[in-house]
Order: structure tokens, then C-alpha cells, then sequence
């Protein structure tokens, strides 16, 4: 920043409306400065090249250069400029593929100017920002990735892994559940599988840790 403290903004947009509605925004702003627009990627390293920039506002579809290589070159380029994506899109795949960039903030068009001003001061102060739309993104797409590590068992196969860790054999639990002894191999076979442990005393382990005992 400048000696008065000013953030230095630049703006990169391909769309006049979002360029000059975010002026508008922002130049009321005290503390904030737009000192230059951009509309692709390509024109906003170059006015990097130019000016003095503090923070980039960066929106993702644009022509020429996409707000993704734009980011990742600001980055690897001009590492104390802070890069601030702007988009419409929510999608994890943009949110990976952003984060994946290091930009260091990540908010959507459509929230207000209070989260845009925010945004811009917490990235300014050395921390990261990603919007509460964007943080919710995170947050259920980490839970379906836990969900799908969480290990499946029928009901026959959560019968035998209650039954091992009650410390019967195979012929005793073949017995007791009028199945085959082979039978009862097979779900231990499935059991050892889908936990991911390699014996029986894992398996034992496994069902304390899940509550089966």
C-alpha cells in the first residue's frame, strides 16, 4: 500500500456494467482506490506491469485470458499483490480449481458491498477470505467426501463382525447365524475389504471404534 494506507484496486472484468458498478461501489470507500480496469487476463498483467496494485478483483469468464491462468500468473508473478475472485459461479470445481491458484480470497457477485469491502481488508491484512456462500461449498463437499469414506456393511456382515468381536471362531458363528462356515468366510473376506484392516483382531478394533460391541 501507499504511504496514506490506500488499497490500490485493480479491477478486471469483461462486462462495463459489473466494472462500473463495482466504481461505484467502491469509490465511496474511504481507504479504497480503483486505480485501474481491466477486461481479461492478459490486459490486467499488463496493467500490473504498469501501475502500483494492491489487490486484484477478478472475475473467472472473460475472453482472451480466464480469470483461472489470470490468477495463477498474478501469483507467480507479482507474489504481494492479493488476488480477490469475484464470480457468479458456486461451483466446487471453480472453488478447487481457484483455490488450487492461491488466490486469496473468493466471494460472489451476488452478495452486497459490505462483504466486498470486507473481503478486500481481510485479504489486505495477510489472512484469506472466501464468502459464506463459498465457505458452505467447502464445507458439504468435504462432508460427501467423508460419507463417501464411510464403509458400508449389510446387515448379514455387521452380524459377523458383532459375533468375531464377541471372540467366536467360524464354525460358532456359522451356528449360531444358520449360515455356512464358507459362508461366514465370505463376509470376513467382505469385512476385511471394506474396513481396510488386515486380521480379525483389527477387525475386533474396528467394531469397538464403530460401537458394534
Amino acid at each position: 500500500m501507499n504511504s496514506q494506507n490506500t488499497i490500490r484496486i485493480l479491477l478486471v472484468d469483461d462486462h462495463e456494467l459489473i466494472l462500473d458498478g463495482l466504481k461505484s461501489l467502491i469509490k465511496v470507500e474511504k481507504g479504497l482506490e480503483i486505480v485501474s480496469t481491466a477486461t481479461n487476463g492478459i490486459e490486467a498483467l499488463d496493467r500490473l506491469r504498469e501501475t502500483q496494485i494492491d489487490v486484484v478483483i477478478l472475475d473467472i469468464d472473460m475472453p482472451i485470458m480466464n480469470g483461472l491462468e489470470a490468477a495463477k500468473r498474478i501469483r507467480e508473478h507479482y507474489q504481494q499483490v492479493k488476488v480477490l475472485i469475484l464470480t457468479m459461479h458456486n461451483d466446487i470445481k471453480y472453488i478447487k480449481a481457484i483455490i488450487a491458484t492461491g488466490a486469496h480470497g473468493y466471494i460472489l457477485k451476488n452478495r452486497g458491498k459490505e462483504e466486498l469491502v470486507t473481503a478486500i481488508k481481510v485479504i489486505i491484512s495477510g489472512e484469506e477470505y472466501f464468502g459464506e456462500a463459498v465457505t458452505r461449498s467447502i464445507i458439504n463437499d468435504m462432508k460427501d467426501d467423508e460419507k463417501k469414506k464411510e464403509v458400508r456393511l449389510t446387515k448379514r456382515e455387521i452380524d459377523v463382525l458383532k459375533l468375531i468381536a464377541d471372540g467366536k471362531t467360524t464354525p460358532q458363528i456359522s451356528k449360531m447365524l444358520f449360515i455356512a462356515p464358507s459362508t461366514v468366510e465370505t463376509h470376513r473376506r467382505n469385512l476385511l475389504d471394506k474396513t481396510g484392516v488386515i486380521n480379525s483382531k483389527g477387525l475386533v478394533k474396528y467394531a469397538i471404534e464403530k460401537g458394534y460391541t
